[in-house]
């Protein structure tokens, strides 16, 4: 392993002595201490007032960040065009306050569509035959069919918002909804932004050449498992989500509310990210402003991307997969970090300096570990099945006893006289088998 100064040992130590779960709570800290102050505030106060655990919060932050700008600015490297919508799903239990932050770090998008709605009824009240488009930022539990039809009249960002997003997965991975698979169809090319055809039942068919597809949702913890079935895996919708567990917790109640400059300061980040995507959708000559990274940040990004295509030479399926867009999330968190740290002056067009690529990679290395997480967590009772049962398959080989599997495993005598039986059972159906094989043959 290449260290080049005292932090990569200190990084290194770490990694060997803190558990997957801790090097994400470290790293979750690191992060939040380098984001504006507007937005620390937001997300220690409520933490400490409010219970709201920081990772959830956070996630749902540059959930509204990504949904503000939009394809309103773009980021150019290594030949790649990229914007800021990603995918995040909070995972958490019942009572977890997944609900909460969701809402906190929304809130400024739903004034902004709450707003755009009052508009829309006053105009039809004024002439019913000439309806306005309606704008909107976030839309939620709603059919693809209108997801694609209100993407198309907002063609510049969707915010997709579930509060429970498992019924989804679990459309998406039914082989028999067709719903299902056109939804996972639009994820998929939403997330590249890339074109979309749009056909709908009472009107004409028509092509978004661009998309901007950005998710935000939260599932149960115990069916986490259900999220990687039935294609969902296989198709790559799984590598594209930011997953976040829960990491941090609050047992102390406080009767302190939290200050209403804290939540003003935060929306007034958001609203001027608003502001300045607002100028760009409405000029004619400009479809994106793209931002220019200097030199020492694009070295950056050229870095980081070698160090993952060396880590995924070396990495199983499933990991190989999700860091292949790592690749592609290095480029939209960079941007995303600029307009965040930007978004107090509206200094948005300046060109992308080196910590806005410091803090991405951070980001990028907390959501892998938590990707990590999630995979160690709920795998690992199925890992440990097949590994008890191949230890004994070989017991029984060698003619060994079952006192000595216990022993040796650490597993608990009924478990281990189970899949012994099973073991024995299935091998003396294999036995009969070979044996009536060999009988009905001789007789012919």
């Amino acid at each position: 392993m290449k260290i080049n100064n005292l932090s990569d040992i200190k990084n290194n130590i770490d990694n060997i002595i803190l558990s997957k779960r801790e090097i994400s709570i470290k790293l979750l800290n690191e992060i939040i201490d380098l984001l504006p102050s507007q937005i620390k505030n937001l997300i220690e106060q409520n933490f400490e007032f409010k219970r709201i655990p920081k990772e959830y919060l956070f996630s749902s932050i540059l959930f509204a960040f990504s949904n503000a700008s939009g394809l309103a600015f773009s980021m150019n490297s290594m030949n790649y065009t990229n914007y800021t919508n990603m995918f995040f799903v909070i995972i958490g239990s019942r009572g977890d306050t997944k609900s909460a932050p969701m809402d906190i770090a929304t809130n400024p998008l739903n004034y902004h569509d709450n707003e755009k709605n009052k508009e829309y009824n006053a105009a039809c009240e004024q002439d019913q035959n000439n309806k306005p488009v309606r704008k909107r930022l976030l839309i939620q539990n709603a059919s693809i069919e209108s997801m694609k039809y209100e993407h198309s009249k907002n063609p510049y960002s969707i915010g997709i918002y579930y509060d429970e997003f498992m019924y989804v997965f679990e459309k998406m991975a039914n082989s028999k909804s067709p719903d299902g698979a056109d939804l996972r169809s639009f994820l998929l090319s939403g997330f590249n932004n890339g074109f979309i055809d749009i056909s709908r039942r009472t009107t004409d068919n028509f092509r978004m050449e661009q998309t901007f597809i950005t998710l935000l949702g939260s599932v149960q913890t115990q069916f986490t498992t259900k999220l990687f079935a039935n294609g969902n895996l296989e198709s790559g919708l799984i590598d594209r989500i930011l997953f976040t567990p829960k990491l941090t917790s609050n047992s102390k109640l406080s009767k302190v509310k939290i200050n209403k400059s804290v939540i003003d300061s935060y929306n007034t980040l958001i609203n001027n990210l608003l502001s300045s995507r607002k100028e760009t959708e409405n000029c004619s000559e400009v479809k994106s402003v793209e931002i220019r990274l200097d030199a020492e940040a694009e070295q950056k990004i050229y870095d980081y991307t070698q160090k993952l295509i060396n880590l995924q030479e070396k990495s199983d399926e499933i990991i190989k997969a999700y860091i292949a867009k790592l690749m592609i999330y290095i480029h939209k968190l960079t941007l995303l970090v600029h307009l965040i740290n930007n978004s107090q002056n509206s200094n948005f067009e300046t060109p992308i300096e080196p910590k806005s690529v410091d803090i991405a990679i951070l980001i990028c290395e907390f959501y892998f570990n938590n990707f990590q997480i999630i995979l160690e967590e709920n795998c690992k009772s199925e890992e440990k099945e097949i590994k008890v049962n191949d230890i004994v398959k070989m017991a029984i080989k060698n003619n060994a006893q079952q006192k000595d599997v216990v022993a040796i495993t650490g597993f608990n005598k009924s478990t281990i006289s189970r899949k012994w039986c099973e073991n024995l059972s299935n091998q003396q159906l294999a036995t009969n088998a070979k044996s009536i094989n060999k009988l009905s043959k001789n007789n012919t």
